[in-house]
């Protein structure tokens, strides 16, 4: 049995799955399974894939089921021990799995989620150092933007981790499940690793940053559009916070200083939004 299964999820990904598929297959560490999850490709990607011979155990479905459904369909035939999931937009460094596994054997049992550094494509401007969570409930990815000068380059405990690049326990995964899945299905895209993090911490698994595994990261690989992101993170984060039913008092505060504000600016900016309030059937 591999000791980690990698699950990369494409969708028109024929720009970004070879380099990608190269950068798992050069890792000097080889103890994995490959799954590719492709959500319903109209371009080339899954006959690249074919024609290529990599060896992965494809899923090919009809249409875009989102990137949560995709990622739970890779983990319910998972082999391994350990789930890496990855963006198809994601190169990782050559020692990457090796570094990960290392320090995955010699850390707690408690921590359920790992979190490498993601830089964007120029290996200087970082994409994510895991997920922060402030006291207004408001969710980011740590060092967003900024240059890497070697300020998170010590590993510590998070939030939760990024799933542009990311490694769960399977005995985690399996204890979080819920009827809509490993991944919450009703939120298909954006803000479900926040929600996955969420629930292991409310069940008491821990998740590790730890700098020295580095990948890199090109971005937007799905092409969605700045309007369609915008709504979807409303949205999501909305649901989200119905989800974990907050007391009222922290509910009227995180309201007033931060969503209402937010709510006003894309009810006048966002159609998707201003549609989804007016609709009285919603």
């Amino acid at each position: 049995m591999p000791e980690i299964t990698i699950i990369i999820l494409t969708f028109n990904s024929i720009r970004y799955i070879k380099p990608c598929l190269d950068s798992v297959f050069t890792q000097d560490y080889q103890d994995f399974e490959l799954i590719v999850v492709d959500n319903g490709s109209t371009d080339s990607t899954v006959s690249f894939i074919k024609e290529n011979r990599y060896p992965v155990v494809l899923i090919e479905n009809k249409e875009n089921l989102g990137a949560c459904k995709a990622r739970n369909q890779g983990i319910e035939i998972a082999k391994g021990g350990w789930i890496l999931v990855l963006d198809c937009d994601i190169i990782l460094e050559k020692d990457f799995l090796r570094q990960i596994m290392s320090f995955v054997k010699e850390s707690e049992d408690s921590v359920g989620m790992f979190q490498p550094k993601i830089l964007d494509m120029d290996k200087k401007t970082i994409y994510s150092c895991g997920i922060y969570l402030s006291r207004f409930k408001r969710f980011y990815d740590i060092g967003r933007g900024k240059i890497d000068s070697g300020q998170f380059n010590i590993s510590k405990y998070i939030f939760g981790a990024c799933s542009a690049s990311a490694v769960y326990n399977r005995q985690m995964l399996e204890e979080l499940k819920e009827d809509t899945g490993y991944f919450d299905e009703r939120f298909f895209f954006l803000v479900e690793d926040v929600d996955l993090a969420w629930r292991a911490q409310k069940k008491g698994w821990k998740a590790l940053y730890y700098p020295v595994a580095i990948c890199y990261h090109y971005g937007n690989s799905s092409s969605l559009d700045k309007v369609s992101r915008q709504f979807l993170s409303w949205r999501n984060r909305k649901f989200l916070l119905k989800k974990y039913q907050l007391d009222r008092f922290k509910s009227v505060i995180i309201s007033f200083f931060y969503d209402l504000p937010r709510l006003t600016f894309l009810f006048l900016t966002n159609p998707y939004v201003r549609n989804e309030i007016l609709d009285k059937d919603k």
